[in-house]
């Protein structure tokens, strides 16, 4: 990307100032430290972004955001898998026994190993195989153990069936990855467009510190002039004392656009990562800004961009749909619960495991059970208020985004509207810096010719300056208005070939 050198527009008038004093020059080059000192090559607004994108802490705090919810949607893809499940109990029941005053003794062996899980739809399975060896006293010391494997399956007919219920965790976690990924590419979008921004907002600060700079001269000029004529006799001292309160005046403004600067470079520095800052740094050399890119305003067209486009639009869209799902969710929780169960396989006896194994294997005995389970609540109290909440979020969120699109109609009109003002302000300000330059010189000539007051030309010179620093503010904002121009249609980043991985 390259960018085109801005106009100079104070450079002829401040040919007129001719050789300034020693002393006065290295008081400007301290104030201006922030800016003297260049380094080997200057900082590109180009590689100020890559900058900022590579270290700006907030964008590396914001990047953990879609990662973590992208780990939320592998958990909830885990509802699904597959478990395998080994159980080992054993118990004992004590009893009395045939004859007086004895006891007698049954213990169970439990042996289970399943793999047990969760289908879309709500089935929930478990391909099981169990075993039972049931001795003791009670028994004659006897084994006695029971096999069996097959499958168990429960499906639930109401609360809970479908893929809706079973796979609303599921949604709702992606729908949080895509809110994320807008969010961060929203951050990604706010931080490029901050750069820009600032970038511009320095390189006007040091415009500004350099016509303080020029017109504190013109000052100190005119009283070195007011001085010579006074001594001869051609000048009263009330001229060299205006032209001294003025110089006065003007090492004021230029101690505040020196603060300005700084304060400005700063907040650069902290966008494109650092993080330490010295109390006199080298001040950052930029390459300079050339006028704002045309550009052509179709708001019909640009509000579809900014609709199809802005991060936190869709990520409105997102929530709508998270809300939907939830409140599809609530609603199904409302019905009672009535469950088909059911189990199939084949069961095996005998007095050691190997033979009811081997029974199983051959599929000797079939065994097979089916049932309903139906569970009421009484009130369904917290059911119907949960369900009452997630209808009244939805709603809110489908308003929101109706309040959000009349906002984004609203703030394209007006960032188109800041383009067409701020080009008005460039062209009436280029006129009226001629105008205001060609009134100094002619004022200048006649005090030079007697026929002027000190008074009038300061008048003209802080009116020069003053008209100056509005030539370069409003080319200022005109690159500012693309840049929120940009930034309300989301198109900031591809404009410069930028992508969010």
């Amino acid at each position: 990307m390259s960018f085109s050198r801005p106009l100079r527009a104070l450079r002829p008038w401040s040919l007129v100032l001719g050789a300034w004093s020693f002393r006065r020059t290295l008081l400007a080059a301290a104030l201006l430290a922030v800016g003297t000192a260049a380094p080997a090559a200057p900082l590109t607004l180009d590689d100020a972004i890559r900058l900022a994108l590579q270290k700006n802490q907030a964008l590396k705090v914001s990047a953990f955001t879609p990662q973590i919810a992208r780990a939320n949607v592998l958990a909830a893809y885990g509802a699904f898998d597959p478990s395998l499940n080994l159980t080992r109990t054993r118990s004992e029941t004590t009893g009395p026994g045939v004859a007086a005053f004895t006891t007698r003794t049954a213990i169970t062996d439990d042996y289970r190993l399943s793999l047990d899980g969760l289908a879309p739809w709500g089935l929930t399975y478990s391909l099981r195989g169990t075993s039972e060896n049931v001795h003791g006293s009670a028994y004659a010391f006897s084994a006695n153990y029971s096999s069996f494997g097959g499958i168990f399956l429960t499906q639930p007919l109401l609360r809970g069936f479908g893929f809706g219920s079973t796979l609303a965790g599921l949604r709702i976690a992606k729908a949080d990855r895509g809110i994320s990924d807008q969010q961060h590419r929203q951050n990604v979008i706010d931080t490029v467009t901050g750069v820009v921004l600032t970038y511009n907002a320095l390189q006007l600060a040091r415009e500004n510190f350099r016509i303080a700079t020029l017109s504190r001269d013109l000052a100190a000029q005119l009283v070195d002039q007011n001085e010579k004529r006074n001594r001869i006799g051609s000048l009263s001292d009330a001229d060299v004392v205006q032209a001294r309160a003025r110089v006065a005046t003007r090492e004021e403004s230029l101690v505040i656009a020196a603060r300005t600067t700084r304060d400005v470079e700063n907040q650069l520095r902290q966008l494109i990562g650092e993080s330490t800052f010295a109390i006199n740094p080298t001040g950052l050399e930029l390459e300079p800004l050339g006028p704002a890119a045309p550009v052509t305003v179709d708001l019909a067209a640009d509000l579809k961009t900014a609709l199809d486009q802005r991060p936190d639009y869709q990520s409105a869209r997102l929530g709508v749909t998270r809300r939907r799902v939830s409140s599809s969710l609530a609603q199904n929780q409302l019905m009672p619960r009535l469950d088909l169960v059911g189990s199939y396989g084949y069961s095996g006896t005998g007095y050691n495991f190997s033979a009811s194994r081997e029974q199983v294997l051959d599929r000797d005995y079939r065994a097979y059970s089916a049932g309903l389970v139906v569970s009421i609540p009484l009130t369904f109290t917290e059911g119907r208020g949960r369900a009452r909440a997630a209808k009244l979020s939805l709603r809110q969120s489908e308003a929101d985004l109706v309040r959000l699109e009349s906002d984004i109609a609203i703030d394209v009109a007006a960032a188109a509207g800041q383009i067409q003002t701020t080009r008005d302000r460039v062209a009436a300000t280029r006129t009226a810096f001629e105008l205001a330059k060609q009134a100094l010189d002619s004022e200048e000539k006649r005090f030079k010719a007697g026929t002027s007051r000190t008074l009038d030309v300061l008048q003209l010179q802080e009116q020069l300056a003053a008209v100056e620093s509005s030539q370069v503010r409003a080319l200022a904002d005109e690159r500012r208005a693309v840049a929120n121009y940009e930034r309300e249609l989301g198109i900031t980043l591809a404009r410069r070939g930028l992508k969010v991985e």
